[in-house]
């Protein structure tokens, strides 16, 4: 009887294909809800959750108006949409604050229920604009006449890897040296799971509502006790070294961060993610747990119904040289292109003495150089990487082909620059397979 109630209640999901929204709307759809996720893009949201219905829209820019339409049908609103920093993709105020504001005008005293998953540590106070923006975000929920709840969960752990649990991967699979960051910071976790029965319990009703809640699980670690964890988890051996990384170095990888994030790039290393990691991520779950919720599992528990496997050991690894292959892509093509307009006439020169016309040995050099440049440059923004990386393996292999009709005796050369082609296209196509981000 209580399926089929939950059947007839529809459910939209903001930020359905992102690490919480995902968990989400498995366990919406698996305790008889009719799920809508709801995200930028209807590609990734099938590519996340083939099964369910899928609308499109920017949070950020969507008006009143467009959330009255959107949301009409939903009898729960369940907001998993959020953001770590500003940058070329994000806007903290418009994605925690005025689509929120935007969202409650729209469905007014309707009698929808709403659901926000926000975070542990939201304060107007705090540190950090992720934080207050945050908190913001959860006073107009709170202000509003809906059904509302509030859900604050901590560090989240996921057999999914994103934001700070890819970052918590990535650290604790360092090889040989522990790289110490805020080593005695105290730091609980929750399970996506329990994140996700959390929202699970809110919709079907048997949790109260108005309620305004941390969850977590009790337990509190040490990060650099649970990084040691999650490396055991993940099946490496102990650390032969430690290095504590000193504040200004970190400092200046978060600033760099900063400056990659308005490139596209959703690194966890920025400003926002250092600051909240270096004031602790605690909650308290009593008020969850007095109001009827279910305990949330301890780590060893998560650990253990999500047993490490190659692919986990591979994207640890991984991780953390995707942004190098990136570098050292961009780097590359950069000083090939500026190589090529130093050193333009001694270029001109050689294919001239292999019998290519001046006009036209000017037009390859020059070409040559600018392609090479801009494939540097585009190779640096998110959005154009992929295609930089496609063009890069592309603009190669012409060269290649080119080379064996116009100068064949290059491949004979000591310096081997022909045979060298080969190292950056193969970097290319590894660069291009790890660059999803989900």
């Amino acid at each position: 009887m209580k399926t089929l109630m939950q059947s007839q209640k529809t459910v939209y999901v903001l930020g359905g294909y992102g690490l919480i929204g995902s968990a989400c709307i498995r366990a919406l759809v698996r305790d008889g809800f009719s799920v809508v996720g709801i995200g930028r893009s209807i590609d990734k949201g099938k590519q996340s959750n083939p099964a369910i219905e899928w609308r499109e829209i920017n949070i950020s820019t969507a008006s009143t108006q467009d959330w009255r339409e959107l949301l009409s049908n939903a009898d729960i609103i369940v907001n998993a949409a959020g953001a770590l920093q500003n940058g070329a993709r994000d806007n903290l105020i418009a994605i925690h604050e005025t689509s929120i504001a935007r969202i409650t005008e729209a469905i007014g005293d309707s009698g929808k229920k709403f659901i926000q998953i926000s975070a542990v540590g939201a304060d107007i106070q705090a540190s950090t604009d992720f934080m207050r923006t945050k908190a913001r975000g959860d006073q107009i929920i709170m202000q509003s006449k809906l059904e509302w709840y509030v859900l604050r969960p901590s560090l989240v752990i996921a057999r999914d890897a994103y934001g700070g649990t890819a970052l918590l991967r990535a650290a604790s699979a360092f090889p040989i040296v522990n790289m110490r960051i805020f080593p005695e910071v105290p730091v609980q976790i929750v399970s996506v799971d329990d994140v996700a029965d959390a929202v699970v319990q809110a919709a079907s009703g048997s949790i109260r509502p108005k309620l305004l809640t941390d969850i977590t699980a009790d337990e509190c670690y040490a990060f650099d006790q649970l990084k040691t964890r999650i490396r055991k988890w993940l099946g490496f051996p102990d650390w032969r070294y430690r290095f504590d990384f000193p504040p200004f170095l970190l400092k200046a990888i978060g600033a760099f961060a900063d400056i990659l994030g308005w490139f596209g790039w959703r690194s966890p290393l920025r400003s926002n993610a250092l600051a909240v990691l270096d004031t602790g991520i605690t909650g308290n779950s009593s008020s969850w747990i007095s109001n009827g919720g279910r305990p949330c599992q301890p780590l060893e528990q998560v650990l253990d119904t999500m047993p490490a496997t190659i692919q986990e050991r591979w994207f640890s690894r991984i991780y953390l040289l995707v942004p190098f292959s990136i570098a050292i892509l961009s780097l590359f093509w950069i000083s090939s292109g500026l190589i090529g307009f130093y050193a333009q006439q001694n270029a001109q020169n050689l294919l001239i003495s292999r019998g290519v016309e001046p006009s036209l040995a000017h037009l390859f050099v020059f070409g040559g150089s600018v392609a090479d440049l801009l494939l540097g440059l585009c190779a640096l923004a998110k959005r154009t990487c992929k295609s930089a990386c496609l063009a890069m393996i592309g603009l190669s292999l012409c060269y290649v082909f080119g080379s064996i009709v116009i100068a064949p005796d290059l491949w004979l050369d000591p310096m081997g620059p022909m045979i060298k082609v080969f190292p950056g296209i193969a970097l290319s196509m590894i660069t291009l397979a790890v660059l999803n981000e989900r």
